[in-house]
């Protein structure tokens, strides 16, 4: 395990968001970090069908069913301000199973996907994130490998994301604020990703031409 902050990079003035990835990679690869294959986090979003809300006018529950290539046996099943479930990938066939009571709004899929860079103790993946054909914006994951605890290297992770994003390092994860001294877990990482990938979906902006 290790500490991890997620974050979401504007895309850069006149730039495509495939300019502005290949802009921050080129900054990673200058400081000499070295490229390490690469990863995907996926995110599809189910809500509770209408046959099990009772008629008193309640909303659906939503629930994201996550994965991250990181993890590639697991799977992350995760409720709006909620408990996040780490399940084995059969988690996948149940839900499927399950739709009578989720069903899966398929538009809503978002993914991550883009390269691994590892640079001293961090590891720096950068992705493009895309729903359906249209690239909606970049994320960046920073990892510090040789910490479990959130904060004792905050300050080491800001210092080295402000090397490569400059004033788009992100402030410090809500998620930390709850960990306090506990160890940081996958699951804490896979919160972060979907409150980004929440928060572009409600930036409905115009989709930039995407490039997968």
């Amino acid at each position: 395990s290790a500490v991890v902050s997620v974050s979401q990079v504007p895309v850069a003035e006149g730039k495509s968001v495939q300019q502005t990835v290949e802009i921050l990679t080129r900054k990673l690869e200058m400081l000499g970090a070295e490229k390490q294959g690469t990863f995907c986090v996926d995110c599809e979003t189910y809500h509770t069908a209408a046959s099990t809300i009772g008629s008193q006018g309640q909303t659906g529950k939503l629930m994201y069913v996550m994965h991250n290539s990181e993890y590639p046996l697991s799977c992350f099943a995760l409720f709006e301000n909620g408990p996040c479930l780490i399940a084995d990938a059969n988690f996948d066939i149940l839900m499927v199973k399950l739709k009578g009571f989720f069903q899966n709004a398929k538009a809503n899929k978002i993914e991550s996907r883009g390269t691994r860079y590892q640079y001293c103790d961090f590891l720096v993946k950068v992705g493009t994130v895309t729903m359906g054909p249209s690239a909606r914006g970049i994320s960046v994951e920073v990892e510090y490998c040789p910490c479990v605890i959130a904060n004792d290297c905050w300050n080491l992770l800001m210092e080295f994301m402000q090397s490569f994003m400059g004033n788009h390092a992100p402030g410090i994860p809500s998620v930390f604020g709850t960990k306090h001294d506990s160890i940081y877990s996958p699951a804490d990482t896979m919160v972060q990703y979907m409150e980004l990938f929440n928060k572009i979906r409600k930036q409905q902006q115009v989709p930039v031409a995407g490039m997968r």
